[in-house]
């Protein structure tokens, strides 16, 4: 237990070995350590002002959070890494979602490793100014499970801050796991001293998110972490009319694909329609969506970005989706350079 770190046999939830409940609280019943941790000296965490020294460097620090899972938050963590990069930012991406990494995939960095030097863990870099690191750069087989405790969770977020060397950084992007657990009560005491900027909080339209996005809000308020906005992620669906797959139905119910007759008709009958691009809603708004829960919680809404498959297809390639313009945020959100992306622009007027 030297410097505070909590033991991997430790209890889920342990408060810590520093915490003046250590060996005290609920969550330290039937544990190995409870009795020395209830008898130890108690003092600040000597880690914390490694991890000061380490952050000393890094200018605007920001955490992705969402209250529910698949709603994109790793996509737009990724696609706001690139979009930060392109406008000539030194950046730096740091995922500690330890159980289900996707970074590594969608910043196209699969099978890459860490690396060490006298300086000490090297990030994996996609440009010279955009790094990475990931738990998943240390799993050999990306199909294995990572099952592990809280403590040994916090363990490695806390040997990223410490470890990991990021020379200077314009902005360090943290990609959390959903909810508000341990991971998120980590990363938020590991780097309050160093001055957390704020979050940007990723929603879907439909209730059932919006419903622990709420939590997650809450949870930002009460550890002091400044909610710099939320972005309602796969609002409606958006898709140039000639890219869609038009099917009819047969008399036997089966049905058949009609596409190339549908396009050949657009170009000999209405060419003026093969520009347009087509925007139907997926999932059910009626309630308001984010927009209406950023105006009852009053946080800030950044805007919309609608499902683009151009986006879908970028994020699998592991490449940004702005670097050809492909894709098509009609109701997302503007800034004045299309090719840094949105999102990036919206960011940089919070600052």
């Amino acid at each position: 237990m030297e410097n505070g770190d909590i033991p991997e046999d430790a209890n889920e939830h342990c408060p810590g070995p520093q915490s003046e409940s250590a060996g005290k609280s609920d969550s330290c019943e039937g544990c190995p350590n409870q009795e020395a941790c209830s008898t130890a000296p108690k003092g600040p965490d000597p880690d914390l002002v490694v991890i000061a020294e380490r952050m000393a460097t890094v200018k605007h620090k920001i955490l992705v959070l969402s209250g529910k899972g698949g709603v994109g938050k790793s996509t737009f963590s990724a696609q706001l890494s690139f979009a930060l990069a392109a406008m000539d930012f030194q950046v730096g991406l740091l995922d500690i979602d330890i159980c289900g990494p996707s970074i590594p995939k969608m910043l196209g960095l699969e099978g890459q490793e860490i690396h060490q030097s006298n300086l000490g863990w090297s990030p994996v870099y996609v440009d010279s100014n955009l790094g990475v690191m990931s738990v998943g750069f240390m799993i050999p087989d990306p199909d294995e499970a990572v099952i592990w405790r809280g403590p040994r969770k916090n363990g490695l977020i806390k040997n990223f801050l410490k470890e990991v060397y990021w020379n200077e950084l314009d902005f360090l992007v943290v990609d959390a796991p959903p909810g508000t657990s341990d991971e998120h009560i980590s990363i938020v005491q590991c780097l309050g001293a160093t001055g957390i900027d704020g979050a940007i909080i990723v929603t879907t339209p439909q209730q059932v998110s919006l419903i622990d996005v709420r939590k997650e809000i809450n949870f930002c308020k009460k550890v002091g972490v400044k909610v710099l906005g939320v972005v309602e992620n796969m609002s409606g669906l958006c898709q140039p009319v000639m890219d869609f797959k038009f099917m009819r139905m047969t008399e036997t119910g089966e049905q058949r694909d009609v596409s190339e007759w549908v396009r050949e008709y657009v170009r000999e009958k209405a060419p003026e329609l093969q520009n347009l691009i087509a925007c139907c809603e997926v999932f059910d708004s009626s309630s308001g969506g984010a927009e209406k829960m950023c105006r009852e919680m009053s946080v800030p809404f950044l805007g919309k970005v609608p499902l683009d498959p151009q986006l879908c297809k970028a994020a699998e390639e592991g490449r940004s989706c702005f670097i050809d313009e492909k894709c098509r945020t009609p109701r997302g959100i503007h800034i004045d350079q299309p090719s840094s992306g949105a999102v990036g622009g919206s960011l940089m007027m919070l600052f």
